[in-house]
């Protein structure tokens, strides 16, 4: 099917009028007319007695194959579970150590700078901005879901 297709555009350039020369290479310009009644493209010049309108799709089959782009609802399951998963990734956690109810500081050791950390972690993570007075407050996990949680408007 292509080759029939560049075939005749070869042709097409050796009858061709217009040439142009540059030293002893002579190089032809084609002109290759287009159909009238259809757009051009490959599957339109291989597929001449083909009409258009057999090729397009019927709106009701692309609605039936629609998807969305949307994440899942949260819940509070799935909140607790991300954030466990962002702190465990933590090169400064112990994953051992770690549980819902660890404080930061007294539990695991941490320090105020790997505190804000966490929370830009967890801002990247669900996608939006914790104020600094709202973060300084939130020393658990447990207080970063229910934070999470009451501004997704999650309740179980």
């Amino acid at each position: 099917m292509a080759s029939r297709v560049l075939a005749r555009c070869v042709r097409s350039l050796g009858r061709s009028s217009g040439s142009l020369c540059t030293g002893s290479l002579a190089l032809r310009a084609a002109v290759v007319p287009l159909p009238s009644r259809r757009p051009f493209s490959l599957l339109a010049c291989s597929q001449r007695a083909r009409p258009v309108a057999q090729t397009q799709i019927s709106s009701s089959l692309v609605q039936l194959c629609r998807q969305y782009g949307d994440l899942p609802p949260l819940t509070l399951d799935s909140i607790k579970e991300r954030v466990l998963y962002v702190l465990k990734l933590y090169d400064k956690i112990n994953p051992e150590k770690l549980s819902v109810s660890s404080h930061f500081m007294k539990d695991l050791g941490l320090d105020s700078l790997d505190q804000v950390e966490i929370i830009m972690a967890m801002e990247d993570e669900f996608g939006f901005e914790i104020p600094d007075v709202e973060a300084e407050k939130l020393m658990t996990p447990q207080e970063i879901v229910q934070y999470i949680a009451d501004k997704k408007d999650v309740y179980e």
